[in-house]
């Protein structure tokens, strides 16, 4: 395990190659279902080897080595004892969560209006479009290009729709322009070379704001030579540098949020060198692979995954592992596994002084506890099946690895993409945390507007989960409050029932709802296994119907929703879906209430201002409303009551004006309703009973209250 700039292989067989990230983190389910997992902290190179019995042979090149143990029992609570060592997830803001375009490929500002245009005409929820290196001067951070003038008005006509813009910042700067010389000025520590005599001055001397420095030069997107900020700076001045850069170019260009990218980090070209006369010729970074000051970069064992790859050395791709960081205190050849870490952390802290409200920072390189500062995607796939399928898997590791903001690159990122996949990618990727279409430069585009058949599907799959969102929001709430997962396999719920243990196309949200998204080219209906429980249907042609456990074929058309469906014995809080997240949050909040036999159902409902600040980032201080629901029935009728466990007065949520309730065996007594002993007076043209589905609609304007005034609520009504 070794961060580097290599995207997801799922074309292969069996791929053990280093990948963005490192987590060594593992979790082991035995025989009678009980779960213990075990983390290794250690940033240098390592490796892993599995083996009968079973046994795990674990190496490490560097640091040192402190490991943590978690009992369990469950899957769910040895993630909840990991994240309690490693620290809870952010809670996103709400916006965050709404569907998002992006592409590597806009010529101009136009293009990007082009896209954005032609999606919202279509029909496609949309909160955040993207902008990629291209708006950039030359790729060079904190600037604008000539062809994206009018950026900046285009960015305050999206917020006045409704939208939010999330642009990439990449670590490595320019060494010849203002923003790195503010860096120098502010006494900003960039990676450096560990003695003057290791500086290439042929480089070097070029710059006349480096010439004099020991910074190690790369090469990355900007057209010259670059500088990669040292965010272990033990004095904080590289921090408030970074946070003052992202400050200042906010205030021409008012963006919402950041994706920073290449910070494994990425080098191109990174060369050798066995003799001064030979990294002289050489005018891009070189590392030594000869000699006293190669016992770094040529270490006497440096890790399986560069001997599997003829020609490679651990600074293969990125910078010379006898760098300095941390201030010159350490080895870079120690800390290179924790530089995605360290940017995020520096991002995450600049938020308040950049925007003043909460956001979204999305991180391609992470490592234990980056799920605190921000979230991930999954790197840039390839437009293939395969990689479809791995997505579910990936999406669930993440949420195991503290990172539940999560998704992969809809339709896929490298290659040309195709209308089944793309519509299919959009069924599964409106079910992901992080739930964002992306391609690459010199694809053609792959938006859902671009085929009537995706937009179709994506306006349904997004529909559904714009409809949800006060659910999937709630539980991220409980992971940042109590560290859970967001996303989770069948077996973290189903421990004891070995067949889930097999279950990698199927994924759960929180406790209540399951996924089984189509994956594979003419594919027309899904093999899903249902554990034993009470399971009801979302879909629009099976709505309510209960299904039987085991395995059941169930139908998955291009035009119509995923396959959804509801565990019972829960209580889901949704709202209706408009086409952005800032008008959905003002419809009256509904529940879905799922019956279980002999048992009551639960849930809950969080909600907040949905971008303000976190106090502290302490979310106990955080003004919100948060209610605890409970709903029992009988033979007699059924009771519905609600409980505000914190209710602060600075939150205004709207009223909770819709209860369905799914598996009710008896028509209610609609004229007997009595909200805390009162009578009251339902809308007859939306409150109905449909004794073949045994589904119940209660429908009233201004129903229930859920305003801080009011922290306790009992709905009550007999049958007929």
């Amino acid at each position: 395990m070794f961060a580097r700039d290599i995207g997801p292989d799922s074309g292969s067989a069996l791929s053990t190659q280093n990948l963005y990230g490192v987590h060594p983190f593992y979790m082991c389910i035995e025989s009678d279902g009980k779960a213990h997992g075990v983390f290794i902290l250690n940033s240098n190179a390592q490796e892993v080897e599995t083996g009968p019995g079973p046994h795990l042979l674990y190496r490490t090149i560097g640091g040192r080595i402190d490991m943590a143990f978690f009992p369990g029992p469950t899957p769910e609570e040895v993630i909840n004892q990991y994240l309690q060592h490693i620290g809870f997830p952010f809670l996103p803001a709400y916006w965050a969560l709404g569907y998002q375009l992006c592409r590597w490929g806009y010529g101009s500002l136009d293009a990007m209006k082009t896209v954005i245009s032609r999606n919202q005409a279509a029909g496609i929820p949309l909160d955040v479009p993207y902008a990629d290196i291209d708006y950039m001067n030359h790729y060079e951070d904190f600037t604008e290009g000539d062809n994206w003038s009018g950026f900046p008005a285009y960015t305050q006509q999206l917020h006045n729709q409704g939208l939010h813009l999330i642009v990439i910042f990449d670590p490595a700067v320019e060494v010849d322009y203002s923003s790195f010389q503010r860096g120098i000025n502010a006494d900003a520590m960039f990676i450096e070379w560990a003695r003057d005599d290791q500086v290439p001055h042929n480089i070097q001397d070029q710059y006349p704001m480096a010439k004099n420095t020991k910074i190690m030069l790369g090469n990355v997107w900007p057209e010259r030579n670059t500088a990669f900020p040292d965010f272990l700076d033990t004095q904080n001045n590289t921090n408030v540098w970074w946070a003052g850069e992202f400050a200042q170019f906010h205030k021409t260009l008012p963006f919402d949020g950041m994706w920073i990218d290449m910070n494994e980090p990425s080098n191109f070209d990174t060369g050798t060198y066995s003799s001064m006369e030979e990294r002289l010729a050489n005018a891009k970074l070189s590392c030594p692979i000869s000699g006293p000051d190669s016992s770094l970069d040529v270490p006497p064992y440096p890790t399986q995954a560069v001997y599997q790859r003829s020609g490679e050395y651990l600074f293969s791709k990125t910078l010379c592992m006898l760098g300095k960081t941390a201030r010159r205190s350490r080895n870079f050849y120690d800390t290179k596994n924790l530089y995605g870490w360290s940017e995020a952390r520096a991002t995450y802290q600049a938020i308040p002084q950049v925007t003043g409200k909460r956001s979204a920072v999305i991180s391609r390189s992470t490592f234990p506890s980056s799920g605190r500062y921000g979230g991930h995607w999954l790197g840039d796939n390839t437009a293939r099946w395969e990689d479809l399928q791995t997505s579910v898997i990936g999406v669930m590791e993440f949420n195991m690895f503290g990172i539940p903001y999560v998704g992969s690159d809809i339709c896929g990122f490298n290659g040309k993409s195709n209308e089944e996949l793309c519509l299919r990618w959009h069924q599964f990727g409106a079910f992901s945390p992080f739930s964002r279409d992306h391609n690459s430069e010199g694809m053609p585009d792959q938006d859902p507007a671009i085929w009537p058949s995706v937009a179709n599907a994506a306006r349904i799959a997004l529909g559904f989960r714009y409809y949800y969102l006060p659910y999937l929001y709630s539980l991220h709430y409980n992971a940042a409050r109590y560290g859970h997962t967001v996303i989770r396999p069948l077996f973290f719920e189903y421990p004891k029932d070995e067949e889930t243990l097999e279950i990698s196309e199927q994924f759960l949200w929180g406790s209540a709802l399951m996924i089984a998204p189509a994956l594979y080219q003419g594919q027309t209906t899904v093999h899903a296994y249902f554990p034993s429980d009470t399971w009801y249907s979302l879909q629009t042609e099976t709505y309510g119907q209960k299904m039987f456990s085991g395995f059941n074929d169930v139908n998955a058309p291009l035009s119509s929703l995923t396959p959804v469906f509801v565990r019972g014995g829960f209580i889901l809080p949704r709202q209706a879906a408009n086409t952005t997240t800032t008008a959905s949050r003002l419809n009256p909040f509904e529940v879905l209430i799922t019956v279980k036999t002999n048992a009551a159902s639960s849930g809950e409902l969080y909600y907040d201002n949905g971008d303000d600040i976190i106090p502290n980032d302490n979310i106990e201080q955080h003004p919100r409303v948060h209610w605890q629901f409970s709903f029992t029935s009988s033979i007699v009728g059924g009771v519905f009551t609600g409980n505000c466990e914190t209710c602060s007065t600075a939150v205004k949520p709207p009223t909770l004006d819709t209860i369905e309730i799914l598996g009710y065996p008896s028509a209610p007594n609609f004229s007997g309703f009595k909200l805390d002993g009162s009578s009251v007076t339902l809308d007859m043209s939306k409150t109905s009973y449909d004794a073949s589905t045994q589904r119940v609609m209660i429908s009233s304007k201004n129903l229930i209250s859920l305003m801080a005034l009011k922290k306790k609520f009992t709905l009550s009504f007999s049958n007929n």
